[in-house]
């Protein structure tokens, strides 16, 4: 390693764009994240003005109900965060991360032009409505929803090549095999999604507030005009970027794994983990990939490079080659606990909208939008990321000796006990919501309540606390535990957690609403919330996720970490160690 260091080039296989070795000190850093962090500051702004008022445009613009609104919100949302899996198989198997990137961005931005059209166009949508409830105006054609959907669902094909693709190219410019840029790259998903909530906080402020003061087609047009902005800024950064190879697809790898060792069922494993079939070191170096020791978890697996006398790659693989996999499948118990979350986090874009919509949103002569409640999260992820890694981490880190300060499990463990008293504080506010429509006869006509939005806030406040939490430690464990070769797969791993959970959102909400109207009930979910009863549905989200806790404390008791693959952090900690030891920067550009 120290030769490495003293001929200046990168160890973790960091290329440039032809295939070339690269020179630490001319590429990478936080230098190339520069450019990487304008785009996902626009893509976010994008992405969160849209979602935030979705819900607010399908039922003042669309006409539709409450429930089909919601999980027409979380099921678009499901999409977007389901399709990065694909993404990454692209960019790790075929086009690599960077070409992936590339192509996936151009679609994302013709996606949004057709979505500004849609809601420009006066063809495009159903005419102004002054009806109260949105069952008694005229709905929207086919026409004009496939045109609107068609958009959004272009908008998912795109952000399934860039959402798992950008970060990850922003954590691979820094080598693990530097202790210094380790140190730089532990901090990094930090201030990566510190940048992330700038573009949320732009979306839920000016954009919404453009929306639903000036008009849709500019809220639409401005980030589109802004996308187009940071691509180009992206491409002028290219210079400075490094880029890893993509390695052939991870799901054929994997798949030779799971067969080879199915149909070696009866074989044996031996007992000298040397006996396992195995390249050479030299075979490893030559190519720039990494060898990976045998553990002693899903021993079954193992079975796949027992020698029989066989070479087929269907029926022998190498130890690296199972690790890899044994790596991937170890990920996927924590990645169930992170459905329930995103079930929770689904809540602030749908239903906390609509209840803010009941409410008195007048500060002055300014109506606060609905939507932009969500900035109170994005302001509360602001705060506590800079204070969890300026301060939180530098203190504890003293007593645990963990760079990281606490383990990343630690953390998503934090948010998901956040995330069950956030629904307790949402059932109780909106059971007190309820009381005061009764006492002024509001639950029938559906009238503005005379409370101030602002006793939502506490809900929004602790979202954005526990979203601080779990979005920074679900991203950077994923793409941590990741194999070298799969980084892209790893963290798509994280975006499918908010997939499936926005997905299961929808499943939930409309089971709760079939179920709860069954034997002449209304129903806890109706149109008007005012003779709705929300503070059940969020009871019960309450229970489900304190359920959720518990599962997810057994699942991490029986979680492995895997090794580094370098001594970086056993140096971080050493360091740790000396008594008058002063933690450096790890932001500072250098």
């Amino acid at each position: 390693m120290e030769e490495g260091r003293l001929d200046g080039f990168t160890k973790d296989g960091a290329v440039d764009l032809k295939g070339n070795p690269v020179l630490r000190s001319k590429r990478g850093g936080w230098t190339a994240c520069s450019f990487l962090v304008v785009y996902e500051v626009f893509e976010r702004m994008a992405y969160c003005g849209i979602a935030s008022n979705m819900i607010l445009y399908l039922t003042t613009k669309l006409h539709q109900g409450t429930v089909e609104a919601s999980n027409n919100v979380t099921n678009w949302v499901g999409a977007i965060w389901v399709t990065p899996i694909l993404g990454a198989y692209i960019a790790d198997a075929h086009l690599g991360r960077y070409w992936t990137f590339l192509i996936a961005s151009a679609i994302y931005l013709s996606g949004m032009c057709l979505l500004t059209l849609a809601v420009s166009v006066p063809g495009l949508r159903p005419p102004h409505c002054t009806e109260v409830h949105p069952a008694d105006c005229k709905k929207a054609s086919p026409l004009q929803l496939a045109v609107f959907y068609s958009a959004l669902y272009i908008l998912a094909i795109g952000t399934g090549g860039t959402k798992p693709n950008i970060c990850t190219i922003g954590a691979d410019q820094f080598d693990d095999f530097d202790p210094k840029e380790k140190s730089q790259k532990l901090s990094f998903f930090n201030w990566w999604m510190f940048s992330v909530f700038i573009g949320v906080l732009l979306g839920n402020t000016t954009i919404v507030y453009i929306q639903d003061n000036v008009g849709w087609a500019l809220g639409y047009g401005l980030p589109a005009v802004g996308l187009a902005f940071s691509l180009m800024i992206f491409l002028a950064g290219t210079p400075f970027y490094r880029h890893k190879v993509p390695t052939g697809s991870p799901f054929t790898r994997m798949a030779k794994v799971i067969v080879a060792a199915l149909r070696k069922w009866s074989v044996p494993i031996p007992q000298d983990p040397k006996e396992l079939y195995e390249l050479d070191l030299e075979e490893y170096t030559s190519t720039g990939k990494f060898r990976i020791d045998a553990t002693p978890t899903l021993r079954f697996l193992d079975k796949a490079c027992v020698q029989t006398g066989s070479t087929n790659p269907w029926m022998l693989c190498t130890v690296t080659q199972v690790e890899e996999t044994k790596q991937m499948v170890r990920m996927i118990p924590i990645l169930i606990t992170t459905f329930l979350p995103s079930v929770m986090v689904s809540q602030s874009h749908t239903l906390f909208i609509k209840q803010g919509t009941t409410l008195d949103r007048n500060i002055g002569k300014f109506q606060l939008p609905a939507a932009s409640l969500n900035a109170f999260v994005t302001i509360s992820m602001l705060v506590c990321v800079v204070i969890y890694d300026r301060y939180f981490v530098r203190t504890v880190r003293r007593w645990t000796k963990n760079p990281r300060g606490i383990t990343l499990l630690q953390r998503m463990g934090i948010s998901m006990v956040l995330h069950s008293i956030i629904m307790i504080v949402a059932s109780l506010t909106e059971r007190y919501r309820l009381k005061v429509a009764r006492d002024h006869g509001l639950v029938e006509n559906g009238g503005i309540v005379p409370l101030t939005v602002f006793i939502l806030l506490p809900q929004f406040v602790i979202m954005g606390t526990a979203d601080a939490c779990l979005d920074v430690a679900r991203i950077e464990f994923f793409y941590d535990q990741a194999p070298e070769s799969m980084k892209s797969l790893g963290t798509s791993y994280s975006m499918t957690g908010v997939g499936i959970g926005n997905f299961l959102s929808t499943f939930i909400l409309s089971s709760v609403s079939d179920i709860t109207k069954k034997h002449g009930h209304k129903g806890w979910i109706r149109n008007n919330l005012n003779a709705s009863h929300l503070d059940y549905y969020f009871a019960f989200l309450a229970i489900l996720s304190t359920l959720n806790f518990i599962f997810f404390l057994f699942m991490t008791k029986l979680y492995s970490y895997k090794a580094e693959i370098s001594d970086s952090m056993d140096i971080l900690r050493e360091k740790l160690e000396e008594p008058k030891y002063r933690v450096p920067n790890e932001v500072e550009v250098t």
